[in-house]
């Protein structure tokens, strides 16, 4: 396992949908779970794919601290909205169901939104937001996490890193899909960077004092500990408008607590008198039937249009093209696709560990 090798959508798919089943989740549940993961492989999206499946989910489930069954409680239900509670079960499947409702909400009445509670982590936001967009629908969603981002002027974490997603459809081969945290960069990338043996880029990370911090390894266990802390999106302080970026970041906390009455803030930690416990987190998802606005195939241009025009716009010396949202991942679907997913030694290793505990011998990995 000393070096990167790759292997098939499929394949990876099937087992991480295994690797559930195996620890509790019903199969439907399972193969949900495994769908968004491989997605953000799909994607060239790492840090949310294969690379977490055994320290966000596999350990958590195995700790207690994730359900792996999906409980979805219909709180309270209106044409146009619902609240919901997941009881701590998989955030995929319940997120999955959740955004269902928004849409068919929305193909009936024009918008829908439903908002959920004790949740956990749901993967990329973008598969939800896409599967809005696969139905000629805007799509947009966000979700709280652990306390990581500190705000603007302080050093505390407080907030998490709190994406705020759009999907909307176009005339392209890919659609729009705005897919990123509110912080400057957030947990599962710098994972990524210390999977690679990597320093962060200054500005990413500061310290108690505000001071600049690029030491990977040890920067996430001082994020649990709380003695580090994420930068909003725009960086430090104000002159690079980091203001911006909290604001942004405060708005989906609030969209992912308030609503449902769920979780916030420091209550996220996952920690309760020195013990782990579940994150107990908050999404949301909303729906546009553009049908009810103007005709689907004239606006899927007019984006269209608006995009194409942005990327042939003039380039700043020295850069060969100009990209818009969604499309990298789109090219790295179709390079991924002949290619498969490339795995680090580090993920090699933890799918061995996965595969050796939930006696999946079945699968032959070239590693």
């Amino acid at each position: 396992m000393e070096k990167t090798v790759y292997v098939q959508f499929d394949v990876l798919e099937n087992f991480m949908a295994d690797v559930f089943e195996g620890l509790g989740c019903a199969k439907a549940d399972a193969r949900v779970c495994a769908q968004v993961l491989i997605e953000a492989d799909k994607r060239g999206i790492d840090s949310h794919g294969i690379g977490r499946m055994k320290s966000i989910y596999y350990d958590r489930i195995k700790e207690g601290i994730q359900f792996p069954k999906a409980e979805f409680e219909i709180v309270k239900e209106g044409p146009t909205t619902a609240v919901i509670d997941g009881h701590d079960g998989m955030g995929h499947a319940i997120s999955k169901r959740a955004m269902r409702m928004a849409i068919d909400k929305a193909k009936k009445y024009g918008l829908g939104m439903t908002v959920v509670r004790n949740s956990t982590h749901y993967g990329i936001a973008g598969y939800y937001a896409t599967m809005a967009t696969e139905e000629g629908l805007i799509g947009i969603t966000g979700t709280n996490a652990r306390p990581s981002v500190a705000p603007t002027f302080g050093v505390e974490n407080m907030l998490g890193t709190n994406p705020l997603t759009f999907g909307i459809p176009t005339d392209e081969d890919f659609p729009f899909v705005l897919d990123c945290a509110t912080s400057l960069s957030q947990r599962g990338k710098i994972e990524v960077y210390d999977r690679l043996g990597k320093d962060l880029p200054a500005g990413w990370v500061i310290d108690e004092n505000g001071q600049t911090r690029t030491d990977t390894h040890k920067i996430l266990s001082d994020l649990v500990k709380g003695s580090a802390a994420l930068t909003p999106l725009g960086g430090i302080g104000e002159e690079t408008a980091g203001h911006k970026g909290y604001g942004y970041c405060t708005v989906v906390e609030i969209l992912s607590s308030a609503l449902q009455q769920g979780s916030f803030l420091k209550m996220l930690l996952g920690f309760e008198n020195g013990r782990k416990t579940p994150y107990h987190l908050g999404h949301f998802f909303m729906a546009i039937d553009i049908s009810a606005f103007t005709e689907l195939e004239n606006f899927k241009k007019t984006s269209g249009d608006i995009l194409r025009a942005l990327r042939k716009s003039k380039k700043a010396p020295g850069q060969q093209r100009i990209y818009t949202a969604g499309e990298k991942e789109y090219l790295a679907f179709l390079e991924r696709k002949e290619t498969g997913v490339p795995l680090t030694p580090e993920t090699q290793k933890e799918i061995k560990i996965m595969q050796k505990e939930m006696n999946l011998a079945k699968y032959e990995f070239p590693f």
